[in-house]
């Protein structure tokens, strides 16, 4: 199996209006339940037990806000590169991920400019699935200038 190289997006090459490619990520009952578990060892039960979830009025386990934050965090990263530095995140949630779904990512580079000796820019997205928007916000990531 071959490595995976990211190419890093530099400051220069990036323009206020720049798309982000969409990606997608199946939502499994593993992404949901792993999510809230193992990676943020949140063990509130409407995110790992389907009765529970089912009896606080869900249709099923759902994601949690730090398994969402974490896969936007992978968005905007795996489009600016390893030499990027993510910021921040701002995030508001939407409606729920359920398993057996699919979350697509979009986004757009919304402002550009010089902070602290680095090199910014401000980047708006969109995570939506099959009942809607799940999440939305912006993101700040620090970019060589190249």
């Amino acid at each position: 199996m071959e490595a995976t190289t990211y190419a890093s997006i530099t400051w220069n090459s990036v323009e206020v209006g720049t798309e982000l490619p969409t990606t997608s990520r199946e939502v499994t009952a593993a992404l949901v339940v792993g999510g809230a578990i193992a990676a943020t060892h949140d063990y509130e039960n409407v995110h790992h037990d389907h009765l529970a979830a089912k009896a606080a009025g869900a249709d099923d386990v759902f994601m949690n806000i730090l398994t969402t934050n974490g896969l936007v965090g992978k968005y905007l990263t795996d489009w600016a590169g390893p030499e990027s530095t993510l910021k921040k995140i701002a995030l508001k949630l939407a409606v729920p991920n359920y398993p057996n779904d699919t979350l697509v990512f979009s986004g757009r580079v919304k402002k550009k400019y010089e902070e602290n000796n680095e090199c910014l820019v401000e980047v708006e997205f969109v995570g939506k699935n099959n009942l809607g928007y799940h999440a939305l916000g912006e993101g700040v990531l620090a970019l060589p200038r190249g």
